[in-house]
């Protein structure tokens, strides 16, 4: 799912975790993370904040550090 956000954004995060996996959409990346789509979905559209669970279960599945993914999402 690509979205013409801005870099340094929580979409433009989402989707770069997207690409770096070679998911196809948030879908696949709540089940790989193991989360509800819905989490994704209201973090993406920054209902919800990017909690700290969510933010460590992308650094596992990743590989990049808490502050590089924060930095692509803008927070810092």
């Amino acid at each position: 799912m690509k979205t013409n956000e801005s870099t340094n954004s929580v979409a433009h995060m989402l989707d770069t975790v997207l690409e770096l996996l070679q998911l196809k959409n948030d879908a696949a990346l709540s089940r790989a993370i193991e989360v509800a789509p819905p989490v994704i979905s209201k973090v993406r559209n920054e209902v919800q904040p990017l909690g700290s669970t969510l933010l460590v279960k992308l650094h596992e599945i990743t590989g990049m550090s808490t502050k590089e993914i924060k930095t692509l999402a803008g927070i810092e």
